[in-house]
């Protein structure tokens, strides 16, 4: 039996132990208000209150797929970002390179997978205490006192805006408070791992002004070792502070004053080798005989011996932060919100883009300061037979990139055609230099509104609206030097840096909408279904344009059309067995037209995503969600997806890059067989039916709970077993999909044994990927068709201690 087979044999059985499981998809909050057990088992329960409509309700009320996790399963489950929340939500995928090349995607969507291109905006919005982010790379910091995240499966675009076509993650910290309160947790662990957290709050003046203070911090080492500098690299390095400030202005008007510091300055991020494959390259011109030129040999060929050689510096130092004021004001029969914010995101990198140990691109950074603000006002009424939210958004960002590029010595070897005399003489690339200046400004304005009418005491509908008017404005500079300062360049060198100046716009005016109708089919069982006619805004190209023959770029492509979303959703939510569990069910079809890929430029030496518009793509699926409390002792949970993916149509895509590399095929030279040496690559493939990538058909996860009363050192508490797995199958890790590069499915287990008592104390040990599975996150192409496949291998086994305390 293999162990995909086994795998979903177990979960079965484990469906059969618990009646009424099929699957689920919301490790959410596992506790009732009542119950204190530090868990992860108990997802949602009717008790569980969540703003996802901007009004606080139950979740179970909310006619929406949403899940929701809270501060106690997230301290639990050692979930400290969202690329550790996607191990609780098998709908949710992140993936990450570096923190600015990361996309947080909801059923597959939301974000181009590739490089990132500052021109677009993400299709998943994320907001922290109300406020949108416009960078994704704020998913890669720690949480930091945070009180529950909600994860909006499905466009959101009436009420969250931004371009959220895909969902939404709505981050919820904890408040300041009026009865004094503190926190403290200690983690040490393997791999050097020291990780502390600690916030306090209380009233400065009585029942008028409150404080709360937060701070974390944690360290660790890097998974993998470099030969050449005989440093650990992809470590840890996190710092994280909050303030908030409370003032109760009058009985009805409440304003509350946060500023937040975030920073990161890690040695990383190190993608190492992991396998060649065949292109249409010359053999000469392919890794094997490319390395042998020049007697190299990578450190190891089996990816989890976690050895590199990189020989340019590494860094990925990013800070982000910003300050917001929230005014909620009671007036009239509803509340009034004010949210404004002012957000930064500085971005210092180095990186090493040829992913091997030799001098062929020496230098490639993109240091890059962004700032953002944005103004939101909302007025929510909650009646008897109408509730309704209506609001104004307006929204500002300009960011700059100074970014440089540089060849090394074995540059002209490496990147020309070795018939050229030029590919043996290393001054024709060494040294050559592209320096980029990039500048984006983006406005965007909306008003919205979302009415829910109580037709009758079990009817409800709902439309909401959303205008909403985007403008971007771009300029590109790439100026290009030799090694000896010039800037007349030789065919040969534009064809590995070309100098470009352009300077894209995009403006456009759209209307989003969505219909939900929702009935109480018995009173703990909700049925609803959804249509929503949603947009992502259109983008420039801001990364490089492509060449074309002449190694000039291709103007006509530096903007993309906007993204246009048909989503259709149904479900059911239930509670049953006095409300102990809880089950979810939903199904959705999404169909998306001009769809935003992010391509890979095939010229040589040049790793640059730039934007293509994908003429349909498709995804439809089933989820569910599932938990149970039997009794007090014990919780489990299951949560899975079902997810059926695929470009409808996308004619004009990139190739694979088996087929890639090759002479121009024509109608009398065909295009030759995958992986032919010195082929006929075609200039483009029709892609349509294949995966998109980034997606697994199914995903899973599942786990739960068992404590037993107990006593320590005088202390009465309780003893708890945790355990949490999940499981993907294999998905596309390349816009194209390629033989190359697909990840096999996989599997995680973490474990947990602890004592904590009712008030105070919580100590557990705790052991992630605990049968040390051999997986990895994501894999790419080296750039100029050499057949180098690199990849970041998973985390392998890590086990610690952690120490908590309420006061």
């Amino acid at each position: 039996m293999t162990r995909d087979k086994l795998l979903f044999s177990s979960v079965a059985l484990f469906a059969l132990a618990v009646p009424g499981i099929v699957q689920a998809a919301e490790p959410a909050s596992e506790t009732t208000a009542e119950e204190s057990a530090d868990s992860a088992a108990v997802l949602d329960d009717g008790g569980i209150v969540v703003t996802a409509r901007r009004r606080t309700e139950s979740l179970q009320d909310v006619p929406l797929a949403v899940s929701v996790v809270d501060a106690k399963a997230i301290e639990a489950t050692g979930t400290f970002n969202v690329s550790k929340l996607t191990q609780l939500q098998p709908s949710l995928q992140f993936y990450s390179t570096n923190p600015r090349n990361s996309a947080a995607n909801i059923r597959g969507l939301g974000a181009p997978f590739g490089l990132t291109n500052d021109g677009i905006e993400q299709g998943v919005g994320v907001y922290i205490d109300q406020v949108y982010n416009s960078r994704i790379a704020a998913a890669t910091f720690d949480f930091l006192d945070v009180e529950q995240v909600e994860v909006l499966r499905g466009p959101q675009g009436t009420l969250y805006g931004k371009n959220t076509t895909a969902g939404a993650i709505n981050i919820t910290t904890r408040q300041p408070s009026f009865t004094p309160e503190a926190r403290a947790e200690v983690t040490i662990g393997n791999l050097g791992l020291v990780q502390a957290k600690a916030s306090i709050s209380g009233p400065i003046v009585d029942d008028k002004l409150a404080v709360r203070l937060a701070a974390s911090s944690g360290k660790r080492r890097g998974t993998i070792y470099n030969v050449a500098t005989d440093r650990w690299v992809n470590e840890q390095d996190n710092l994280g502070i909050r303030g908030q400030l409370l003032w109760r202005a009058t009985d009805n008007l409440d304003l509350t004053l946060s500023g937040d510091y975030n920073r990161q300055d890690p040695e990383c991020c190190a993608q190492i080798y992991v396998r060649t494959g065949a292109t249409q390259r010359s053999l000469n011109r392919q890794f094997a005989e490319l390395a042998a030129a020049f007697n190299y040999a990578p450190p190891s060929t089996n990816a989890f011996d976690r050895l590199t050689d990189l020989d340019s510096p590494l860094d990925a130092f990013q800070e982000i932060g910003g300050v917001s004021l929230r005014a909620e004001w009671d007036i009239g029969p509803g509340t009034l919100t004010s949210v404004s914010a002012w957000r930064f995101w500085n971005w210092g990198p180095s990186n090493d883009r040829d992913f091997i140990g030799l001098p062929i691109t020496t230098v490639s950074a993109n240091p890059s300061k962004q700032n953002q603000y944005s103004q939101e006002i909302r007025y929510a009424v909650s009646g008897n037979r109408f509730d309704y939210v209506v609001g104004l958004f307006a929204y500002h960002q300009k960011q700059h990139t100074t970014g440089a590029q540089e060849q090394g010595p074995a540059a002209s070897r490496w990147l020309l055609n070795p018939t050229s005399p030029s590919a043996n003489d290393p001054s024709v690339l060494n040294g050559l230099r592209s320096e980029n200046d990039i500048v984006l400004k983006s406005t965007s304005l909306a008003a919205f509104g979302q009415l829910s009418w109580k037709v009758t005491d079990r009817l409800r509908i709902q439309p909401g609206l959303r205008l909403n008017y985007d403008k971007k404005q771009g300029s590109y500079v790439a100026v290009v030097t030799t090694g000896s300062g010039s800037t007349q360049l030789t065919s040969e060198q534009r064809g590995v840096l070309a100098p470009q100046s352009y300077n894209p716009e995009f403006s456009d005016w759209n209307v989003s909408g969505d219909l939900t109708v929702s009935y109480d089919v018995a009173d703990d069982v909700m049925a609803y279904a959804t249509y929503a006619k949603s947009f992502k805004s259109g983008g420039i190209n801001l990364s490089g344009l492509p060449l074309d023959a002449n190694n000039n770029p291709i103007l006509a492509v530096g903007a993309v059309k906007p993204e246009k979303v048909d989503h259709y959703e149904v479900g059911v939510k239930t509670q049953f067995w006095d409300r102990r569990a809880t089950f979810n069910l939903s199904g959705f079809w999404t169909e998306i037209r001009d769809y935003q890929a992010t391509v890979t430029n095939g010229q040589l030496g040049v790793l640059r995503g730039y934007l293509a518009n994908a003429e349909k793509v498709r995804v439809r699926g089933i989820e569910a969600d599932f938990s149970v409390r039997p009794s007090e002792r014990l919780s489990l949970y299951a949560s899975g997806a079902f997810t059926d993916h695929e470009y409808v149509k996308f004619v004009d895509a990139p190739c694979p890059p088996e087929l890639s590399g090759g002479r121009a095929a024509s109608a009398a030279n065909p295009p030759s067989a995958p992986g032919t040496p010195n082929g006929f690559s075609p200039a483009n493939c029709d892609i349509s039916g294949q995966w998109l990538p980034g997606i697994s058909k199914w995903a899973f996860s599942y786990g739960g709970e068992y404590n037993l009363p107990a006593k320590l050192l005088g202390q009465d508490g309780q003893v708890y077993l945790g355990f949490d797995g999940n499981y993907r199958s294999k998905f596309s890790s390349n816009p194209s999909r390629s033989a190359y590069t697909d990840i096999n499915g996989y599997s995680l287990a973490n474990f947990r044994l602890g004592f904590r008592t009712e008030d105070r104390w919580n100590i557990f040990g705790w052991v992630k990927n605990a049968f040390n599975e051999k997986y990895y996150e994501v894999l790419a192409t080296q750039s100029g068709s050499t057949g180098l496949v690199v990849g970041q291998p998973g985390d392998q086994r890590t086990y610690g201690v952690t120490l908590k305390a309420d006061f």
